[in-house]
This record gives C-alpha cells, sequence and structure tokens, in this order.
C-alpha cells in the first residue's frame, strides 16, 4: 500500500500508511494515520510516522506542511517525533509518561485534560485510563483520537475497557456537547462524522472482554 493522502477539510489532513511494527498478532489493522492541522495560524502534525523515502508526494505534502508544534496523543503513539522535532524545530507535546522501551529524545510539554495548545487546540478527557489525550478543533469543527475509538471494517467503535459504563461512555458522551462534524481515528478507516459517533456510543465495543 502507498501513503494515501487525504484532505478533511481546510486546515486539517491526514497521511495513512502501514505501521512498521505491525504483525499477525496485533488487534489493530495494519495500516495508521497521522494528522496535519493549521489551526489559528499554528501548523501542528499530530501522531506523525513519517513515510518510506520514496513517497515522494507524502514528503512535499509534509514539507510544504511544516510544523510548529508536534503532538502525540498516547503514550505508544511516540511513532516519529523525534525525527520531525529536529527537521522542523518544532515544539513538541504530548503525554508524561511513555513505555519502557519506547520514549521520546525530545522533551514533550505534557498534554492534559482540559488544556488549550497553541493555535487553539483543546485536549480532550476521553474517560479510558489510558493516558490518551485526544483534541478538539473548533477551527474545523473537529476530533483527533488515537486509540480511544478504532475503525475496523469502516465501522467506528469504542475501545473496550472494564470500565466503560463507569468512566468511558460518561466521558465520550460529554464529548456530544462540543461543535463538530468531522471524527478522525488512527487505526481503520480514518474520517467519519458525527452521526458515526454518536452511534459508535450504542455500538459493541471493539476488543476482547478482559
Amino acid at each position: 500500500m502507498a501513503v494515501e493522502l487525504h484532505d478533511v477539510c481546510e486546515g486539517l489532513w491526514l497521511w495513512r500508511q502501514p505501521h512498521p511494527d505491525w504483525n499477525d498478532e496485533a488487534d489493530w489493522e495494519p495500516e495508521v494515520s497521522s494528522y496535519a492541522v493549521t489551526s489559528g495560524g499554528v501548523r501542528w502534525l499530530v501522531d506523525p510516522l513519517a513515510p518510506p523515502p520514496s513517497e515522494r508526494a507524502a514528503w512535499e505534502r509534509i514539507d510544504a506542511h511544516g510544523a510548529a508544534a508536534i503532538a502525540v496523543l498516547k503514550p505508544d503513539h511516540v511513532r516519529d517525533v523525534d525525527l520531525f522535532v529536529r527537521w522542523y524545530g518544532a515544539e513538541a507535546y504530548g503525554p508524561a509518561l511513555f513505555w519502557p522501551g519506547d520514549v521520546p529524545r525530545t522533551p514533550l510539554e505534557p498534554i492534559r485534560p482540559g488544556m488549550d495548545l497553541p493555535g487553539g487546540l483543546h485536549a480532550l478527557h476521553d474517560g479510558r485510563g489510558m493516558h490518551e489525550t485526544p483534541l478538539y478543533l473548533p477551527e474545523q469543527r473537529a476530533l483527533l483520537f488515537a486509540d480511544a475509538l478504532t475503525a475496523p471494517g469502516g465501522e467506528l467503535r469504542i475501545w473496550r475497557t472494564p470500565w466503560h459504563e463507569e468512566r468511558t461512555l460518561p466521558a465520550l458522551r460529554a464529548l456530544l456537547a462540543l461543535d463538530f462534524e468531522h471524527v478522525l481515528v488512527s487505526h481503520g478507516a480514518p474520517v467519519h462524522d458525527r452521526a458515526a459517533f454518536a452511534a459508535a456510543l450504542e455500538r459493541e465495543l471493539y476488543g476482547e472482554p478482559e
């Protein structure tokens, strides 16, 4: 699969490609998405994974965008934050804690739920207890998720946690109070709408019971 470029709306696009660490035992599909955002005049890259050097169209688009800031939404989405920070001289934001063996060299400013980021991005609480901070983009009327939701086979679903009813579902339902139309997820079909998000709140959860 070549790197796929997808324009979502003005100031928001993504690139999608196979993750190099995927294997047959993974509980997620091999293709993952990275996001490019321009909001309030600030250019962001979110959970960026570097395309192969041969993917010239993708690199030309990324280089034209550049980045003043980079966000990592979840501890296991470190990906290539160090590379992009070095190339673009960007400020970096992300979790306060990381998995052993997958810690970026770049010092990251911690993102916490409720925090406002440069350009007007707003960090959210997803109720999953996985140290993920989804982002709300008011300018694009969009929600960006790492793993709180996924879309295997194109259907948007919530990733299972043991405390879904008590914590996760109330937190995600609260997001319906936001003015959004676009919902982007890293794994599976990347782009969905508000109606799909509302439907996902009622669907069977994704993943095996713990």
